[in-house]
């Protein structure tokens, strides 16, 4: 029997469509998790410059085929407010308010938003691969796609989290989780800091932006949009990042690592010539 006119375009397209994602696939490299020997990187307690220069560095050794892809986990030496690539100095940080509490102010090479970090209570972690990784998707699904691991872990927690575009993680008690991504080179940069705990009335203190959101949803507290992870699961900090760890070793593999002495040394000649200047600093105000 002779199909209609336009069931046959339509099949037409069908088969049109799946040939040119073959022929894409053909044409162009495409990496799932388990291609890559990936590696951890979780050493001594940093300062925040550092964490951005280091962020920079790893990930260009990856793109430059020196590194293999890496997950590092960060510690952090000090408080800091950490600022987007693209954010306004001057709209996100009430700066005397940061140097009252003794609170650095660094801007990353990611966009996205300011986040809040106190060493005890700020889980962060960063994955550099290669592009190839995400390779054809959007900023959306990549997103979605590198946080995948992460929620697996919170869910053997018991949290029952998900991912919230463009790029948080939450739960029905509360945000979790902010990350930034972006595709540098031949790597892609993706890196999330989580809220342990939190002091609601200092980061309220020190970002502008907090008074603002909260003051639009008539929240009073900012427990109402960040909820800590040690109120949903009652775990050491710790143990919470170990499970996370073991997670993605578990999914993917995983082998020991370090920041080895030409990184290092590279990022903090990064930190002296761009991380900690003030043009940096105040790159937009």
């Amino acid at each position: 029997m002779r199909l209609p006119w336009w069931c046959a375009v339509q099949w037409i397209r069908k088969i049109r469509r799946v040939v040119q994602a073959a022929a894409w696939r053909w044409r162009v490299k495409v990496s799932n998790w388990n291609d890559f020997e990936w590696q951890l990187i979780h050493e001594e307690p940093r300062a925040a410059a550092l964490h951005m220069a280091l962020d920079e560095v790893i990930t260009d050794a990856v793109a430059a085929g020196q590194r293999a892809p890496t997950l590092r986990v960060w510690e952090w030496a000090a408080p800091a407010v950490v600022i987007g690539r693209f954010q306004s100095l001057c709209n996100e940080v009430d700066e005397a308010a940061a140097a009252r509490h003794g609170i650095d102010v660094v801007r990353r090479i990611t966009g996205g938003g300011a986040m809040f970090i106190e060493p005890g209570n700020t889980i962060t972690y960063s994955l550099s691969a290669p592009e190839t990784l995400v390779q054809g998707m959007s900023f959306e699904q990549s997103y979605a796609f590198m946080d995948r691991w992460v929620l697996t872990a919170l869910h053997s927690l018991g949290i029952d989290a998900w991912y919230q575009p463009l790029n948080d993680i939450t739960s029905k008690s509360g945000k979790i989780a902010g990350a930034a991504q972006m595709r540098r080179g031949k790597a892609v940069l993706h890196h999330v800091t989580m809220a342990y705990d939190i002091d609601a009335d200092k980061m309220l203190d020190v970002l502008r932006i907090g008074r603002e959101k909260l003051s639009d949803k008539a929240t009073q507290s900012a427990n109402k949009r960040v909820d800590p992870l040690r109120s949903q699961t009652g775990l050491p900090r710790e143990q919470v990042i170990a499970r996370m760890i073991d997670t993605f070793r578990d999914l993917h593999g995983l082998q020991p690592d370090t920041v080895r002495a030409d990184e290092l040394e590279r990022a903090q000649q990064l930190v002296l010539e761009k991380f900690a200047t003030p043009a940096w600093r105040a790159l937009v105000t």
